[in-house]
């Protein structure tokens, strides 16, 4: 036991080192000046998935590092305007889409703005499923209904069930008690094809008990698919975590992964991912858009997209970014190349994250022969006892799953240096010529309002 302890700390140990080796170096981002446009076009056989950003919150959580903006609602609509316009321009550049997916932010916090949007979407692109965010205040039957026939996965953000900590963190006057939320998503179960229920473990002083509750809490509510991510910290979050929820000497991430998976395990539902559980009736749902969509297109302001090996950014500050679109010019601002074999190890990461590599497929869609290119790796891993080969495929084992949780929990918040470079509004623009600001002012909308009717 000694032993199998010591060489799973070293996995963990190697496979974080790993990764933020792998962002430190390939994270080199050229930012593109006004001669250098950079224009999103699709490649002729390849399937791409559609990714819209909407950077609006009414508050802000400790632990989100996502770009995002107080929201005021004659800004929104202006930026739903730009949005539904970097659409159109996205079609005319000839791409199409069957999957869309809308993140945030919070995604319904203007519905009549949204559904406009997700209609539009479905008018120009051949779209046969909608992914969006939410939060418990909108997920009213009310709110619910108008999206009908249009949204077919509804991820709402709970983090927790336990008052004391939704004290902590600001959600309990936010959203209510866990009562008030408990009954909010009993009603909203059904109305939306797929409703999944997001919670976050490892937080610091986090007990057992609590864990637990929540897991039990969630599968009574029965939603279609419940999701526990881990505590992703950052430098953009640590401060605000520390502040809010305190700090603790403890890691209990493995621990507490050992005991969501016992807990699904008792029947109801099953695993579907690294991190994502789903009931029977739909056990081939997936959570992460990243894992079956590798190249995708993002839009809205401060979007990524991949395409070709490049991780391409969308402008961040509003203002920038509907400039751009308005002026039929490129809303991107910056782009970072990465390497074959870097790129081989992310399809393979977040292929694994999903539970299974296909090795033909996987060796035909890469151009790679996965046991040459990835050979170091495949044998660490099987050493380790993380993967298994069945069929033609490689598999995670319980411990490859909590690798993987590992990996993407780091790649996650490895963005977070992308977005700290341009999150610093003196890169991107003086604040005083802005009529808007972000998260890091800490100004709201109608103190940083120079010019009334700015035209976004």
């Amino acid at each position: 036991m000694i032993f199998k302890n010591t060489v799973e700390s070293f996995a963990v140990n190697y496979a974080h080192k790993s990764i933020q080796r792998s962002l430190y170096n390939e994270f080199n981002i050229k930012i593109l000046d006004e001669n250098q446009k950079y224009t999103k076009t699709p490649k002729e056989g390849k399937k791409y998935m559609l990714y819209a950003h909407v950077p609006f919150c009414h508050t802000f959580c400790p632990y989100c590092s996502f770009h995002k903006y107080h929201y005021e609602q004659e800004l929104a609509k202006h930026y739903f305007e730009n949005l539904r316009e970097e659409m159109r321009q996205v079609k005319a550049a000839g791409f199409d889409f069957n999957s869309l997916y809308v993140g945030g932010g919070t995604t319904l916090i203007n519905e009549p703005e949204l559904e406009k949007t997700l209609r539009l979407a479905k008018e120009l692109f051949n779209i046969e499923d909608i992914s969006a965010e939410s939060d418990p205040n909108h997920i009213s039957p009310e709110s619910l209904t108008r999206f009908d026939g249009l949204i077919d996965r509804l991820s709402v953000g709970v983090q927790s069930f336990d008052d004391s900590i939704l004290k902590k963190v600001g959600r309990y006057e936010k959203f209510g008690s866990s009562a008030e939320v408990q009954k909010r998503l009993e009603k909203a179960v059904g109305m939306i094809p797929v409703i999944s229920l997001d919670l976050i473990f490892n937080l610091p002083n986090q007990t057992k008990e609590q864990l637990i509750n929540d897991i039990k809490i969630s599968k009574a509510i029965a939603p279609e698919q419940i999701t526990l991510y881990p505590l992703m910290k950052s430098e953009l979050t640590r401060d605000n975590i520390a502040r809010s929820l305190g700090v603790s000497n403890v890691d209990n991430e493995r621990e507490f992964y050992e005991i969501i998976v016992d807990e699904f395990a008792k029947g109801g539902y099953r695993q579907s991912n690294a991190w994502a559980f789903s009931n029977q009736k739909n056990a081939d749902m997936r959570d992460e858009y990243v894992g079956s969509n590798h190249e995708y297109v993002g839009i809205g302001s401060g979007a990524f997209s991949f395409l070709e090996g490049e991780l391409v950014i969308n402008a961040f500050n509003l203002l920038d970014y509907g400039r751009k679109v308005k002026a039929q010019d490129s809303t991107v601002i910056a782009k970072c190349a990465f390497t074959k074999k870097e790129r081989l190890k992310y399809i393979f990461l977040t292929e694994l994250f999903d539970g299974s590599v296909d090795i033909a497929k996987y060796n035909k869609n890469n151009g790679a022969n996965i046991h040459r290119d990835l050979f170091v790796e495949l044998n660490l891993l099987k050493l380790v006892n993380a993967i298994y080969e069945e069929n033609g495929c490689i598999k995670p084992t319980f411990f490859g799953k909590y690798i993987c949780v590992v990996l993407m929990r780091d790649f996650y918040a490895g963005m977070d240096r992308v977005r700290a470079l341009f999150k610093d509004d003196a890169k991107i623009k003086r604040t005083k010529n802005l009529h808007v600001m972000s998260e890091d002012t800490g100004v709201s909308y109608e103190q940083a309002v120079t010019r009334p009717k700015a035209a976004i």
